[in-house]
């Protein structure tokens, strides 16, 4: 369970004086990243979804205490009391970081961490704890934990770590909207637009393509030209990016003859 000895800014953690305005610089990083995901989207600030930080923790006064450190750098946020209760939660819709206290009743950090892996949710976890050992934090740093930190901690170690997870996962967000947008133009595709678009990347000439797929090459050219547009591409190096983007596997050897 978590031990509530985290220090003496209340929460708590190890002050050194300079919390508040370490807060405020942290804030303004808040903003940049705010902007960073609005300007990704092409939206304003204002419909950008907000990055959000849970912390899960069953002490009340390590919940009360990291609530009040958050504010202090304005990050929005919301507190648990077990990791069932965040589970319940519909996933935020914006960046997300979870700072989870390892040692809970119910679902521990650790479990709650595969939990999380299980239904393929994206939320960037930073782990605390006060009974931390060195095969459990290389256990769940492998997972993809942001870090790992044990109580008592730094205010200013523990922002630097919020931050860091909250760019993150507006990267990870940012790729997953890439991912999915050139899926929904592959989608586009007929099927043997489909196979035209494997064999040209491969490197071969449109007669190449005729070739393999039994057709004229006259043909190809007319499936290469409405792939292309369809997906809104004017070059095979175009082509090769919006491919990677969606993370398709490109064709096997063996199903290819150059």
């Amino acid at each position: 369970m978590g031990d509530g000895s985290l220090g003496n800014v209340n929460v708590g953690m190890r002050g050194d004086g300079s919390h508040a305005s370490f807060g405020r610089n942290m804030a303004g990083l808040r903003n940049a990243l705010l902007l960073h995901s609005a300007a990704k989207e092409g939206n304003s600030e204002m419909t950008a979804p907000t990055p959000f930080v849970f912390v899960i923790d069953d002490d009340a006064s390590v919940r009360k205490g990291l609530k009040r450190l958050l504010r202090s750098a304005n990050y929005e946020s919301e507190v648990f009391e077990s990791a069932s209760d965040f589970l319940a939660r519909p996933p935020h819709p914006g960046p997300a970081c979870v700072i989870v206290d390892v040692q809970m009743p119910g679902i521990n950090g650790i479990d709650f961490q595969q939990a999380l892996i299980q239904r393929r949710r994206e939320e960037q976890l930073v782990f605390i704890t006060g009974y931390g050992t060195i095969p459990m934090c290389t256990r769940v740093m492998k997972a993809g934990a942001v870090d790992f930190l044990p109580k008592p901690f730094n205010s200013r170690e523990l922002l630097k770590c919020v931050e860091q997870a909250l760019h993150r996962s507006a990267e990870q967000r940012r790729r997953a909207a890439e991912r999915h947008g050139a899926r929904r133009l592959l989608d586009l595709l007929t099927p043997r637009e489909f196979e035209v678009m494997q064999l040209v990347m491969t490197g071969m000439l449109n007669k190449q393509v005729g070739g393999e797929l039994g057709v004229a090459e006259k043909t190809v050219k007319v499936h290469r030209g409405r792939l292309m547009q369809k997906l809104g591409v004017t070059s095979i190096a175009e082509l090769l990016q919006l491919v990677q983007k969606a993370e398709v596997p490109p064709p096997a050897e063996s199903e290819t003859k150059v």
